[in-house]
């Protein structure tokens, strides 16, 4: 069997889930609006740029989950849920899921957005393995803190690495697909790459590599330079 791995924001999703999670708790008032707009704005720029600081972007946005109880966090989770993301799940990302789980290949997502925003997310989308940016617990209650290696550019790799090695597996006839020029360190590991929906850097890259390139915005996959 073969891996199947997928990005999840803009690749999976029509849209970003760790942005969003932010706007979200604004627009709930869980933290000040406009300030935290202001500085969630500012950090996704960067991610799209290139020169996020992960480490500085995760002291910020895990902070509001160590400052509410897990049982009130899964409940704006629900809402969520239903009002941001189910409508960024398109009919084209479900069918080619729905491809490779009959085809037999293992599924999985990595995500450098965190665990707590992304694992109903992935389960919602039948994908039983998730590599994600593990908040930190104490007891029941989150840290604040990010547990472990961020899964973020070549986190991505040493995450993945060390999950290939737990399970006994390889990245034998992989496949990768993702949005983003910061996933070219995983991109370039894996037997099928696969641009989806690319921002301009890894558009470029990808038709230099002559990678296909395909889009999940519509109701089936679309492949235009495939």
């Amino acid at each position: 069997m073969a891996l199947a791995i997928f990005d999840l924001d803009n690749t999976l999703l029509a849209g970003d889930s760790d942005y969003l999670w932010g706007q979200f708790l604004g627009e709930i008032g869980v933290v000040d609006r406009a300030s935290y707009e202001q500085q969630n704005a500012q950090f996704y720029e960067d991610y799209k740029e290139g020169r996020l600081d992960i480490m500085a972007f995760l002291a910020f946005s895990l902070k509001p989950l160590s400052q509410h109880p897990r049982s009130t966090l899964d409940a704006w989770h629900s809402r969520f849920m239903r009002e941001k993301i189910e409508p960024l799940i398109t009919p084209a990302a479900e069918q080619l899921i729905d491809r490779h789980r009959s085809a037999g290949d293992t599924l999985m997502i990595i995500t450098a957005t965190n665990a707590f925003v992304t694992a109903p997310i992935a389960e919602r989308l039948g994908i039983p393995h998730l590599i994600a940016t593990e908040p930190e617990q104490a007891g029941d209650r989150y840290t604040g803190a990010v547990a472990g290696v961020p899964s973020f550019r070549e986190g991505k790799v040493t995450r993945l690495e060390a999950w290939l090695g737990a399970h006994g597996a390889s990245l034998h006839e992989a496949w990768f697909y993702s949005d983003s020029h910061n996933d070219l360190p995983l991109l370039e590991r894996v037997t099928h790459p696969v641009a989806v929906d690319p921002d301009r850097q890894l558009a470029d890259y990808a038709r230099a590599e002559g990678w296909p390139i395909i889009s999940l915005r519509g109701d089936a996959p679309v492949e235009p330079d495939a």
